[in-house]
Protein backbone atom coordinates (compact mmCIF):
# COMPACT_ATOMS: atom_id res chain seq x y z
CA UNK A 1 0.00 0.00 0.00
CA UNK A 2 1.74 3.23 -0.76
CA UNK A 3 1.16 6.38 0.68
CA UNK A 4 -1.39 8.36 -0.96
CA UNK A 5 -3.31 4.94 -0.32
CA UNK A 6 -2.59 4.66 3.58
CA UNK A 7 -3.74 8.25 3.61
CA UNK A 8 -6.81 7.93 1.97
CA UNK A 9 -7.75 5.13 4.45
CA UNK A 10 -7.29 6.76 7.23
CA UNK A 11 -9.60 9.50 5.89
CA UNK A 12 -12.18 7.09 5.81
CA UNK A 13 -11.88 5.16 8.53
CA UNK A 14 -11.33 8.56 10.80
CA UNK A 15 -14.22 8.73 13.66
CA UNK A 16 -14.78 12.85 14.00
CA UNK A 17 -15.81 14.10 17.94
CA UNK A 18 -19.13 15.95 18.12
CA UNK A 19 -18.83 18.95 19.89
CA UNK A 20 -21.76 21.35 21.08
CA UNK A 21 -20.22 25.23 21.65
CA UNK A 22 -22.35 28.21 23.31
CA UNK A 23 -21.13 31.19 20.65
CA UNK A 24 -21.39 34.02 22.83
CA UNK A 25 -22.92 37.47 22.20
CA UNK A 26 -22.98 37.96 18.09
CA UNK A 27 -19.18 38.86 16.97
CA UNK A 28 -17.94 40.28 20.50
CA UNK A 29 -16.25 37.30 21.10
CA UNK A 30 -14.10 37.80 18.05
CA UNK A 31 -13.40 41.77 19.46
CA UNK A 32 -12.47 40.45 22.96
CA UNK A 33 -15.34 41.71 25.21
CA UNK A 34 -13.82 41.50 28.51
CA UNK A 35 -17.38 40.31 29.62
CA UNK A 36 -16.30 36.95 27.31
CA UNK A 37 -13.19 36.14 28.98
CA UNK A 38 -14.42 33.22 30.22
CA UNK A 39 -15.97 32.10 27.08
CA UNK A 40 -12.71 32.71 25.23
CA UNK A 41 -10.71 30.75 27.77
CA UNK A 42 -12.50 27.81 27.32
CA UNK A 43 -12.31 28.27 23.47
CA UNK A 44 -8.43 28.30 23.92
CA UNK A 45 -8.74 25.00 25.69
CA UNK A 46 -10.88 23.35 22.88
CA UNK A 47 -9.01 24.88 20.39
CA UNK A 48 -5.63 22.48 21.94
CA UNK A 49 -8.16 19.71 22.34
CA UNK A 50 -8.89 20.45 18.27
CA UNK A 51 -5.14 20.07 17.45
CA UNK A 52 -4.66 16.81 19.15
CA UNK A 53 -6.61 15.07 17.03
CA UNK A 54 -4.89 12.18 15.11
CA UNK A 55 -6.83 13.23 11.99
CA UNK A 56 -8.18 16.56 10.87
CA UNK A 57 -11.75 16.39 9.75
CA UNK A 58 -12.32 16.78 6.02
CA UNK A 59 -15.48 18.95 6.62
CA UNK A 60 -17.16 20.89 9.54
CA UNK A 61 -20.93 20.61 9.94
CA UNK A 62 -22.62 23.46 12.17
CA UNK A 63 -25.82 23.18 13.01
CA UNK A 64 -26.51 26.87 14.46
CA UNK A 65 -28.92 28.48 16.58
CA UNK A 66 -29.63 31.39 14.04
CA UNK A 67 -31.13 29.37 11.18
CA UNK A 68 -34.49 28.34 11.54
CA UNK A 69 -36.09 27.26 8.26
CA UNK A 70 -39.88 24.98 7.58
CA UNK A 71 -37.93 22.25 6.87
CA UNK A 72 -34.53 21.15 7.00
CA UNK A 73 -31.94 23.16 5.06
CA UNK A 74 -28.55 22.44 3.82
CA UNK A 75 -25.91 25.75 2.81
CA UNK A 76 -24.58 23.58 -0.90
CA UNK A 77 -22.46 26.87 -2.13
CA UNK A 78 -19.55 26.38 -3.57
CA UNK A 79 -17.64 29.55 -1.24
CA UNK A 80 -20.33 30.35 1.15
CA UNK A 81 -20.74 34.13 1.91
CA UNK A 82 -20.79 35.45 5.14
CA UNK A 83 -24.27 36.28 6.64
CA UNK A 84 -23.85 39.48 9.35
CA UNK A 85 -26.88 38.60 11.33
CA UNK A 86 -26.25 41.08 13.99
CA UNK A 87 -26.61 45.34 14.32
CA UNK A 88 -25.05 48.01 16.65
CA UNK A 89 -21.89 46.56 16.47
CA UNK A 90 -18.47 48.00 15.74
CA UNK A 91 -17.36 48.29 12.03
CA UNK A 92 -14.67 45.52 12.30
CA UNK A 93 -17.22 43.36 13.13
CA UNK A 94 -18.67 43.60 9.60
CA UNK A 95 -15.14 43.33 8.14
CA UNK A 96 -14.58 39.66 9.48
CA UNK A 97 -13.78 37.23 6.83
CA UNK A 98 -13.92 33.26 6.69
CA UNK A 99 -13.13 32.17 3.24
CA UNK A 100 -13.66 28.62 3.83
CA UNK A 101 -14.86 26.09 1.24
CA UNK A 102 -18.18 24.71 0.98
CA UNK A 103 -18.69 21.36 0.73
CA UNK A 104 -21.70 20.59 -1.95
CA UNK A 105 -21.33 17.01 -2.83
CA UNK A 106 -21.56 16.26 1.16
CA UNK A 107 -24.70 19.00 1.09
CA UNK A 108 -26.50 16.96 -1.37
CA UNK A 109 -25.44 13.43 0.27
CA UNK A 110 -26.91 14.87 3.78
CA UNK A 111 -30.14 16.17 1.73
CA UNK A 112 -30.50 12.63 0.46
CA UNK A 113 -30.14 11.03 3.27
CA UNK A 114 -33.24 13.27 5.50
CA UNK A 115 -35.25 13.11 2.43
CA UNK A 116 -34.57 8.53 2.29
CA UNK A 117 -35.69 8.76 6.18
CA UNK A 118 -38.64 11.17 5.65
CA UNK A 119 -37.32 14.12 7.07
CA UNK A 120 -38.09 16.71 3.98
CA UNK A 121 -34.80 18.39 3.55
CA UNK A 122 -33.27 21.07 0.82
CA UNK A 123 -30.82 22.70 -0.27
CA UNK A 124 -29.59 26.64 0.07
CA UNK A 125 -27.56 27.65 -2.65
CA UNK A 126 -26.98 31.08 -1.82
CA UNK A 127 -27.27 31.85 1.78
CA UNK A 128 -24.20 32.37 3.91
CA UNK A 129 -22.74 31.47 7.25
CA UNK A 130 -24.72 33.57 10.07
CA UNK A 131 -22.27 34.06 13.07
CA UNK A 132 -23.55 30.78 14.82
CA UNK A 133 -20.79 29.25 12.13
CA UNK A 134 -18.11 31.91 11.40
CA UNK A 135 -17.45 33.41 15.45
CA UNK A 136 -16.68 29.57 16.33
CA UNK A 137 -15.13 28.65 13.14
CA UNK A 138 -12.74 31.76 13.07
CA UNK A 139 -11.71 30.46 17.09
CA UNK A 140 -11.26 27.71 16.27
CA UNK A 141 -10.28 27.00 13.11
CA UNK A 142 -8.93 30.04 11.92
CA UNK A 143 -6.92 28.63 8.70
CA UNK A 144 -10.10 28.25 7.20
CA UNK A 145 -9.19 25.26 5.48
CA UNK A 146 -11.74 22.91 6.41
CA UNK A 147 -14.81 23.35 4.43
CA UNK A 148 -17.90 24.23 5.88
CA UNK A 149 -21.79 23.47 5.73
CA UNK A 150 -24.67 25.07 7.87
CA UNK A 151 -27.76 22.95 8.80
CA UNK A 152 -30.86 24.33 9.53
CA UNK A 153 -33.18 23.98 12.37
CA UNK A 154 -36.52 23.51 11.95
CA UNK A 155 -39.28 26.52 13.03
CA UNK A 156 -41.21 23.56 15.23
CA UNK A 157 -38.54 23.87 17.30
CA UNK A 158 -39.73 20.00 18.32
CA UNK A 159 -36.91 18.48 20.38
CA UNK A 160 -37.63 14.80 18.67
CA UNK A 161 -36.80 16.21 15.97
CA UNK A 162 -33.50 17.55 16.32
CA UNK A 163 -32.67 14.38 18.25
CA UNK A 164 -33.79 12.27 15.43
CA UNK A 165 -31.51 14.59 13.09
CA UNK A 166 -28.44 13.72 15.46
CA UNK A 167 -29.44 10.03 14.94
CA UNK A 168 -29.43 10.16 11.86
CA UNK A 169 -26.34 12.68 11.00
CA UNK A 170 -24.36 10.00 13.18
CA UNK A 171 -22.84 7.84 10.27
CA UNK A 172 -20.88 11.28 8.99
CA UNK A 173 -18.98 10.56 12.01
CA UNK A 174 -17.27 7.64 10.48
CA UNK A 175 -16.43 9.26 7.54
CA UNK A 176 -14.26 12.10 8.92
CA UNK A 177 -16.97 14.73 9.27
CA UNK A 178 -17.06 16.42 12.69
CA UNK A 179 -20.70 17.75 13.67
CA UNK A 180 -20.92 20.74 15.84
CA UNK A 181 -24.01 22.02 17.11
CA UNK A 182 -23.75 25.81 18.25
CA UNK A 183 -26.15 27.64 20.00
CA UNK A 184 -25.88 28.91 24.04
CA UNK A 185 -26.50 26.71 27.10
CA UNK A 186 -28.13 29.90 28.74
CA UNK A 187 -29.89 32.19 26.44
CA UNK A 188 -32.43 34.76 28.21
CA UNK A 189 -31.52 37.92 26.31
CA UNK A 190 -33.48 40.07 28.77
CA UNK A 191 -31.62 38.68 32.10
CA UNK A 192 -28.12 39.66 29.33
CA UNK A 193 -28.88 43.54 30.44
CA UNK A 194 -29.50 43.58 33.77
CA UNK A 195 -27.72 42.36 36.96
CA UNK A 196 -30.29 39.70 38.17
CA UNK A 197 -31.25 38.61 41.05
CA UNK A 198 -29.70 35.44 43.46
CA UNK A 199 -32.92 33.38 42.39
CA UNK A 200 -32.13 34.34 38.80
CA UNK A 201 -28.50 32.98 39.24
CA UNK A 202 -29.97 30.25 41.23
CA UNK A 203 -31.96 28.86 38.26
CA UNK A 204 -29.25 29.36 35.98
CA UNK A 205 -27.05 27.45 37.68
CA UNK A 206 -29.34 24.72 38.96
CA UNK A 207 -30.47 24.79 34.81
CA UNK A 208 -26.28 24.46 33.79
CA UNK A 209 -26.14 21.20 36.53
CA UNK A 210 -29.37 19.64 35.05
CA UNK A 211 -27.41 19.50 31.38
CA UNK A 212 -24.22 18.31 32.83
CA UNK A 213 -26.20 15.74 34.81
CA UNK A 214 -27.88 15.00 31.83
CA UNK A 215 -24.99 14.76 29.26
CA UNK A 216 -22.43 13.74 31.30
CA UNK A 217 -23.93 11.31 33.79
CA UNK A 218 -26.99 9.27 32.26
CA UNK A 219 -27.77 6.41 30.20
CA UNK A 220 -28.68 6.95 26.87
CA UNK A 221 -32.38 6.14 27.63
CA UNK A 222 -32.77 8.46 30.04
CA UNK A 223 -30.68 11.08 28.22
CA UNK A 224 -33.11 11.03 25.40
CA UNK A 225 -35.93 11.10 28.12
CA UNK A 226 -34.76 14.33 29.77
CA UNK A 227 -33.98 15.97 25.94
CA UNK A 228 -37.26 15.44 25.07
CA UNK A 229 -38.79 16.91 28.07
CA UNK A 230 -36.31 19.58 28.92
CA UNK A 231 -39.02 22.06 29.94
CA UNK A 232 -39.45 20.11 33.37
CA UNK A 233 -35.73 21.13 34.04
CA UNK A 234 -35.35 23.39 37.00
CA UNK A 235 -34.98 26.69 35.63
CA UNK A 236 -35.65 25.76 32.00
CA UNK A 237 -37.66 28.54 31.04
CA UNK A 238 -35.95 31.17 32.38
CA UNK A 239 -32.71 29.77 30.60
CA UNK A 240 -34.34 29.11 27.41
CA UNK A 241 -37.52 31.82 27.20
CA UNK A 242 -37.41 30.64 23.09
CA UNK A 243 -35.12 27.22 22.79
CA UNK A 244 -33.79 27.52 19.53
CA UNK A 245 -29.72 28.09 21.41
CA UNK A 246 -30.62 25.07 23.07
CA UNK A 247 -31.93 22.41 20.52
CA UNK A 248 -28.09 22.50 19.03
CA UNK A 249 -27.57 20.04 21.94
CA UNK A 250 -30.51 17.59 20.80
CA UNK A 251 -28.89 17.32 17.50
CA UNK A 252 -25.47 16.90 19.13
CA UNK A 253 -26.74 14.21 21.85
CA UNK A 254 -28.55 12.51 18.59
CA UNK A 255 -25.37 12.70 16.87
CA UNK A 256 -23.16 10.92 19.48
CA UNK A 257 -25.21 8.08 20.92
CA UNK A 258 -23.52 8.10 24.27
CA UNK A 259 -22.64 10.16 27.00
CA UNK A 260 -20.30 13.24 26.56
CA UNK A 261 -16.86 12.75 27.26
CA UNK A 262 -15.57 16.80 28.57
CA UNK A 263 -17.45 19.79 29.72
CA UNK A 264 -16.60 23.11 29.84
CA UNK A 265 -18.15 25.72 32.14
CA UNK A 266 -17.27 29.73 32.64
CA UNK A 267 -19.11 32.67 33.43
CA UNK A 268 -19.68 34.58 30.14
CA UNK A 269 -21.74 38.48 30.47
CA UNK A 270 -22.46 37.28 33.97
CA UNK A 271 -23.95 34.21 33.39
CA UNK A 272 -22.83 30.38 33.43
CA UNK A 273 -22.32 28.65 30.40
CA UNK A 274 -21.33 25.56 28.84
CA UNK A 275 -19.71 23.42 26.04
CA UNK A 276 -19.33 19.68 25.39
CA UNK A 277 -17.14 16.86 23.39
CA UNK A 278 -18.28 13.88 22.76
CA UNK A 279 -15.29 11.17 21.32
Amino acid sequence: MNSTQMDSSMLNNARQPVLFLSHGGGPLPLLNDPGHAGLIDAYAQIRNKLKALEVKPSALLFISAHWEADEFTITAAPQPSLYYDYYGFPDAAYQVAYPVPGAVALANRIRDKLNDQDMSAHLDETRGLDHGVFVPGIMLFPEAEIPCLQLSLLKTLDPAAHLKLGQLLQALRQENVMIIGSGFSFHNMRAFFHPGTQAEADLNLSFENWLSETLLDCNDAEREQRLLNWETAPGARYCHPREEHLLPIHVCAGASGSKASQQWRFTTLGREGSCYWWD
